[in-house]
């Protein structure tokens, strides 16, 4: 039970949730938008390397219970086939915009993930699974108070029946990406070559982060053999296995006027459909 003066509390503190550019309207037309900042709305939210910011304090600080259990739902939904890691990274990374990317805890991100992921493919309902936060929330309405979480399932399920990714059958006594091995062809750059990163559109996912995006590096090794990012984080049976390279970079090339020494480097793995030779 709410009062119409909690509900106006909170529509306001919602209100004030922006991520958008304040000199613009909510959803502006066509002609006020610029291909820049186009290209900005459309960024996957993940990729924020780069970006201009405040210093962070690094602390050391120590995982929570919540935060374990979270971790280990979700190696077991990979682990029984439900999804792949690069799913999990899309679902938790990306699909959930830029507010939540950057406003919740980095847990609270992967548990939205899972809600996604059995809802999407059909494990769970999403109206069944409201009810059951409801339900635990009248469990614990006064806070824990010294009592133990503890798990009430209403059922076991019959797992036999459930679509299942084959991946973690493939993998097993091999891992990632060795399993991908042989299976990319000859790679297409050595050691040393020089390339130029490709300056593509990187529409709903992606790991190529935009700081390097039209840069040159040099080939620093051949890594391995795996689907790109953006055909494995959909799951796609038919994904060709291609060649991953670690590039290395000047950082006075990366980062406008960089006051660092000239023989500064940073290395970072690209998949082949990202390079080309550089001229």
């Amino acid at each position: 039970m709410s009062t119409a003066a909690e509900r106006a509390a909170q529509l306001e503190l919602v209100a004030r949730l922006k991520s958008s550019y304040p000199e613009l309207p909510d959803a502006p037309t066509p002609d006020l938008i610029d291909h820049a900042r186009f290209r900005a709305y459309l960024k996957t939210v993940h990729d924020v390397g780069g970006e201009p910011d405040s210093p962070m304090t690094y602390q050391n600080k120590q995982y929570e219970v919540w935060e374990h259990n979270t971790y280990v739902l979700c190696e077991v939904l990979a682990w029984r086939g439900i999804w792949l890691s690069e799913e999990r990274r899309r679902m938790g990374n990306v699909d959930v915009g830029r507010a939540i990317y950057l406003g919740l805890p980095y847990y609270g991100r992967w548990l939205l993930a899972v809600a996604r992921v059995l809802v999407e493919k059909h494990h769970i309902g999403l109206g069944e699974l409201s009810e059951r936060m409801v339900e635990v929330q009248q469990r614990y309405a006064g806070g824990l108070a010294g009592k133990t979480l503890a798990a009430r399932p209403k059922f076991h399920g019959d797992g036999s029946r459930i679509e299942r990714n084959d991946h973690h059958i493939r993998a097993v006594g091999k891992g990632d990406p060795q399993v991908f091995a042989g299976r990319a062809g000859e790679p297409g750059f050595r050691t040393g070559d020089p390339v130029v990163v490709r300056d593509m559109p990187a529409l709903l996912y992606t790991r190529t982060p935009e700081y390097v995006r039209g840069a040159t590096g040099e080939i620093a090794s051949v890594a391995y053999e795996s689907p790109a990012a953006e055909d494995e984080t959909w799951d796609r049976p038919d994904a060709q296995p291609e060649w991953f390279y670690v590039v290395r970079f000047r950082l006075s090339d990366l980062w406008c006027g960089y006051a660092g020494p000239a023989t500064d480097t940073l290395q970072t793995e690209l998949p082949e459909r990202w390079l080309e030779p550089a001229a």
